[in-house]
């Protein structure tokens, strides 16, 4: 396990959240939206992933009953799919079980690297193309049964006798 529990506070996160092409506003101490959250980092700042999770009537997307990646960064050596399966993982392991929608991202193709496939990192975790939104985005999606076995991320906190 790569991943570190962070929080959405974290000040080591903030350059890679702010390098992010969803970013909004550049500098917010916060980089996470409102609800429930996980934010991973890794011990060296250079992978930082947030997992969302609304409540289905704030949503305003097709997949109101999903958890959310609404941020991946990684700037580390490690390869992104797996740093994807982990943060899935440990998603997992927070929330313990997964909503019959899974986990949905979306990729704003014009603003990543050009590829044939947007999202390859995704789809090479597991994730498929399922659509895209209103606003063009490419919707990516993993159900509960394409999941990882849940892991807990280092410094999670566990139920008691336990190890992270």
């Amino acid at each position: 396990m790569h991943w570190h529990v962070s929080d959405r506070f974290d000040v080591r996160a903030l350059p890679l959240a702010d390098r992010h092409y969803n970013r909004r506003a550049v500098g917010s101490p916060q980089f996470v939206p409102p609800g429930r959250c996980l934010v991973l980092l890794t011990a060296a700042a250079d992978a930082l992933w947030v997992s969302s999770w609304q409540l289905p009537e704030w949503v305003k997307h097709a997949w109101p009953r999903a958890w959310v990646n609404t941020l991946f960064r990684n700037e580390s050596d490690e390869l992104s799919s797996d740093l994807i399966r982990e943060a899935v993982a440990a998603t997992r392991a927070r929330w313990a079980v997964a909503p019959e929608q899974g986990m949905v991202t979306f990729v704003d193709a014009r603003k990543v690297r050009r590829k044939r496939d947007p999202g390859r990192c995704y789809r090479r975790a597991g994730f498929s193309h399922v659509g895209f939104t209103k606003g063009g985005l490419h919707v990516l999606q993993m159900l509960p049964a394409d999941m990882p076995v849940a892991a807990h991320a280092l410094g999670a906190q566990t139920t008691f006798g336990e190890a992270a």
